[in-house]
């Protein structure tokens, strides 16, 4: 059984960061060498991998992107890199991580062969009036070891629960003015931007829907991700966010599914080839959760039930691309109410945590 740890973050974002890197400096040097490691290999581009000093050269490019983005944030991000002992650079690539292998395939022409994270918006209506965000979190299973809920608040954003992993500005999560927001993976060849995790924590320190929903289509994206987006007013945007297209779905009254293909025409364009086996993955998590969810009402146990399906929705890590259901996030906007487990969420239980 895995418990989550947790890190309550205040003041001002060099605060937040200093707290953040002196608690798990260690653990987060570690965490770093292991995703350079995965990138110098080529894990997750077909076996093609590059030099330790062309990571840091891309990363350190991109990193004019975030500080333009999102001031507060770099600073907060540099703040961890500089107590945990790591570079600026370090950092894009521990916390960026999955949009920054998008913009080395970018910069090198690899091909993606990722598949992480099965996602749902549950309708006020089908939830006893009070809707769910949902998602596993599905990641290189080495990944497991570093999940985190950061309990942040300071300065004049809203109060937020942020499951993420050590280094790592934000994942997934909810504020206390009602938005949640997570991820998953889509597939593209990137280019220098803005890396994900940026984009989820901006929207957090929003108050509205509207706003959160601005911090991701404004975003210069280094790579693509689904957006999820889901308020305490029961209402919900899903948006296919690639580097240069963006493909949005509103929520209405049944559940909105989504996995790691794009659903959209214009974004489906932009799409980089995915090996056959993740194709039909993502595929089957989609069918299975569709399947799941075709009902009248459902509860926070349901959907804990769905992200342990064993048939589709929670990945085991197997070769050779070794991803698994590292974890997995179910938020209720208008409650507060906040479920994680850290591990696969067939073996672990989920703890609750509360914005109220």
């Amino acid at each position: 059984m895995t418990a989550i740890r947790t890190l309550a973050l205040a003041g001002s974002p060099a605060d937040r960061g200093r707290v953040h890197g002196l608690a798990y400096g260690a653990v987060i040097r570690r965490y770093t060498e292991d995703r350079m490691a995965i990138v110098a290999a080529g894990t997750l581009t077909a076996g093609v991998g590059i030099t330790r000093e062309a990571i840091l050269d891309l990363a350190a490019r991109m990193l004019p992107a975030h500080q333009s983005y999102a001031p507060d944030l770099y600073a907060e991000m540099v703040a961890i890199g500089d107590a945990a002992g790591l570079t600026a650079a370090e950092m894009i690539v521990v916390g960026g991580f999955t949009d920054f292998v998008d913009a080395v395939r970018g910069s090198f022409g690899e091909a993606p062969i990722e598949d992480t994270c099965t996602a749902f918006i549950v309708p006020d209506d089908m939830a006893g009036g009070a809707g769910f965000f949902g998602q596993t979190w599905d990641m290189h299973d080495s990944a497991t070891e570093h999940i985190v809920m950061l309990d942040v608040a300071g300065g004049d954003a809203p109060r937020a629960l942020v499951f993420s992993t050590f280094g790592c500005v934000g994942q997934i999560g909810m504020n206390d003015a009602g938005i949640a927001i997570g991820i998953n993976n889509l597939t593209a060849m990137g280019k220098i931007g803005v890396t994900w995790p940026f984009v989820v924590r901006k929207a957090l320190q929003q108050s509205t829907l509207e706003d959160a929903t601005a911090c991701v289509v404004d975003a210069d994206l280094a790579g693509a991700h689904n957006y999820l987006l889901f308020d305490a007013g029961g209402n919900g945007v899903s948006i296919e966010a690639m580097p240069d297209a963006l493909g949005v779905e509103m929520l209405d009254e049944t559940p909105v599914v989504h996995t790691n293909h794009c659903l959209h025409p214009i974004t489906q364009a932009e799409e980089a080839p995915r090996p056959p086996a993740l194709q039909a993955s993502s595929k089957a998590r989609l069918a299975r959760a569709t399947e799941l969810l075709d009902g009248d009402s459902f509860g926070v146990d349901d959907l804990m039930a769905l992200t342990r399906d064993p048939d589709a929705i929670c990945q085991v890590s197997a070769p050779p691309y070794h991803v698994e259901s590292c974890g997995a996030a179910i938020m209720r906007p208008r409650t507060g109410e906040f479920w994680a487990v850290a591990g696969r969420p067939d073996g672990n239980e989920y703890e609750r945590f509360s914005l109220t």
